[in-house]
């Protein structure tokens, strides 16, 4: 995972601070030498990393830190808020225009994922309840334009293109296509080169003379490190980007990308990809990517991703159930899906305090959940509902049939019996608002390693 070398040097610099009942200036010089070694160890610009630890040593070595009663913790709380201010301070939101539709014109190097990224965008955008159109302006790369269609079908959001045409008209073709069929933002998927050169950035300039766009972002691979800032640095300067999507934030990169780019750049980070699939684009967050870097989780993104993940309508049918002690099989395969849905159990528990560092020491079987799935689906409809008429003979039908042992069925109606008494419980406490509470926590005596956790 991005940062992970990262977080591990920094969680050993203030190990080293929480063992001191006090502090004096020589720690946190000593500690501050520590964060810069992690920090070029990362791929972050050295001139970055150095201010950034002489303006933690600034504040650190204060009157009101050293008399505070925990300085190690004020130490990192400090080290918090300037990795928050080195990364921009707060999420920068895509523009949108006062007369649609948003122009987003995206730029980007061969390779850095540009095409998928403008199908991830869609459908981020979709999701919000926007009509994007994507437009294929890329004429030059082999089966770019049917790349974009692919990944379009796929996230069901109409694509404009006009084979091998000037893409200075595509564009202007698409803007008028997009008003005509109420559009609100058109995502120009241009061309890109192995290196800057001058002929890509004279069409680039040509496309944007033309539709003036409301946003020019550029795509480029976290895991180049210090290269994607200089690509940065150099589109910048010759077409004026307005912010960047980092991709492959969930490989191995050292992180480097993603503190240099605002300070070195000026222009803020919008995005970052955390994944292959399509719905996995997270808007970035200064505070919530600081607060991953220190192990300290990021409860606000697992929330996001929950309700996103949970359908409403289906929430409140099993309310309903909950309360009338109908809970059944069904539910608890529905809940799964819901639980998939949000994506890797790896990921989830890294946003979650206290767990971020050490998610790489839990071995998660991801498996778990699909073979309980399997388990109920080799069920009949009726035992599904009614669990307790799941006698022996039945249960060695449904482990043949799931290609499973008896055992596994065991564990799943025992775990699914815990589940029904909680619930029970529950149905009979007042408050609406609190019940709906309960119901995201897990039963009492529930064991979670049953389900891969």
């Amino acid at each position: 995972m991005a940062f992970e070398g990262l977080s591990e040097r920094l969680e050993s610099a203030f190990k080293n601070l929480r063992s001191k009942g006090s502090l004096n200036e020589a720690d946190v010089r000593s500690a501050m030498r520590e964060v810069r070694m992690a920090l070029l160890e990362a791929d972050v610009n050295y001139k970055v990393a150095k201010d950034f630890t002489n303006t933690v040593t600034e504040k650190a070595i204060g009157e009101k830190v050293m008399e505070s009663l925990t300085p190690s913790q004020m130490v990192i709380k400090i080290v918090r808020e300037e990795l928050v201010a080195l990364m921009g301070g707060t999420n920068s939101r895509l523009a949108y225009a006062n007369h649609p539709p948003t122009i987003v014109l995206m730029c980007g190097l061969q390779g850095s994922g540009k095409t998928t990224h403008c199908a991830k965008l869609a459908l981020k955008l979709k999701k919000e309840n926007h009509r994007p159109l994507l437009v294929a302006c890329d004429i030059y790369r082999p089966a770019a334009i049917k790349q974009l269609q692919v990944v379009g079908e796929q996230v069901d959001v109409p694509v404009f293109e006009m084979g091998q045409s000037n893409p200075v008209q595509i564009a202007r073709e698409a803007i008028e296509h997009a008003k005509d069929h109420g559009n609100d933002y058109v995502i120009l998927d241009t061309a890109g080169r192995l290196h800057v050169d001058e002929e890509l950035m004279n069409e680039l300039k040509a496309v944007k003379a033309e539709v003036k766009p409301h946003e020019i972002l550029l795509v480029v691979d976290a895991m180049t490190g210090q290269d994607a800032v200089n690509v940065a640095t150099s589109f910048d300067g010759a077409l004026g980007i307005d912010g960047l999507i980092l991709t492959k934030m969930d490989g191995d990169t050292r992180g480097g990308a993603a503190l240099s780019a605002r300070a070195v750049t000026g222009k803020p980070i919008k995005f970052v990809g955390m994944g292959e699939k399509l719905d996995q684009l997270d808007a970035f967050h200064p505070d919530r990517m600081a607060s991953r870097i220190l192990g300290m989780g990021d409860v606000l993104s697992l929330i996001e991703k929950a309700e996103m993940a949970i359908d409403e309508k289906k929430a409140e049918e099993l309310e309903k159930k909950l309360l009338q002690n109908k809970f059944d099989l069904n539910d608890l395969m529905d809940q799964f899906d819901q639980i998939r849905k949000m994506g890797s159990i790896q990921d989830m528990l890294a946003l979650i305090p206290g767990i971020g560092n050490k998610v790489k020491d839990i071995e998660v079987d991801e498996r778990k959940f699909d073979r309980m799935r399997a388990i109920i689906l080799s069920m009949t409809e009726k035992e599904r509902q009614n669990p307790d008429i799941i006698n022996p003979s039945r249960k060695k039908r449904i482990a043949l049939g799931c290609g499973q042992n008896i055992e596994d069925v065991n564990r799943l109606l025992s775990q699914f019996k815990q589940m029904q008494k909680m619930f029970k419980q529950m149905g009979g406490k007042k408050g609406g608002k609190r019940r709906r509470k309960q119901r995201l926590r897990l039963p009492q005596g529930f064991d979670p390693s049953q389900f891969g956790m």
